[in-house]
């Protein structure tokens, strides 16, 4: 079941994706030019999915399973990929174009996406838990002050 709440959140990554990419062909291009448009692009995203994930998650699964939580970035890894060749071949790419995607020597950081996106679940835990760690000790430190 939390999978499948969890899946709310990866839908959300579409539109954000979707709107990066005009992001990035319609401001940063004619700004920064393709060269440096599509890594940033790639950064930008990849905070987008993260950001999605810390706002999203905690809202919509209350406990913290680690193992589930990994789960959760394979399955949003996986879909990724899948939805990223459904989408490009039924676009009229073919299969070396969307390979290329993955060389990050071409300047597009798609692997880095893609790290995010499995990783998203776990960073977001444990930030959370070392964040409310941090505020423990500190208050516990004023206490006894």
């Amino acid at each position: 079941m939390k999978i499948m709440k969890s899946l709310i959140i990866w839908i959300c990554f579409i539109p954000a994706a979707i709107l990066n990419g005009g992001l990035r062909e319609y401001v940063l291009v004619p700004v920064i030019g393709q060269k440096w448009a599509l890594p940033a692009s790639g950064i930008i995203l990849s905070g987008l999915i993260f950001l999605i994930t810390w706002f999203m998650l905690p809202r919509l699964i209350k406990d913290n399973i680690r193992t589930e939580r990994w789960l959760m970035g394979v399955v949003w890894a996986l879909l990724t990929v899948i939805f990223e060749f459904v989408a490009g071949l039924s676009g009229g790419n073919n299969i070396q174009e969307l390979l290329a995607a993955y060389n990050p020597l071409t300047g597009n950081l798609w692997l880095l996406v893609l790290v995010t996106t499995f990783f998203a679940p776990v960073m977001e835990s444990s930030m959370r838990r070392r964040r409310l760690l941090h505020r423990e000790r500190s208050r516990q430190v004023q206490s006894n002050l």
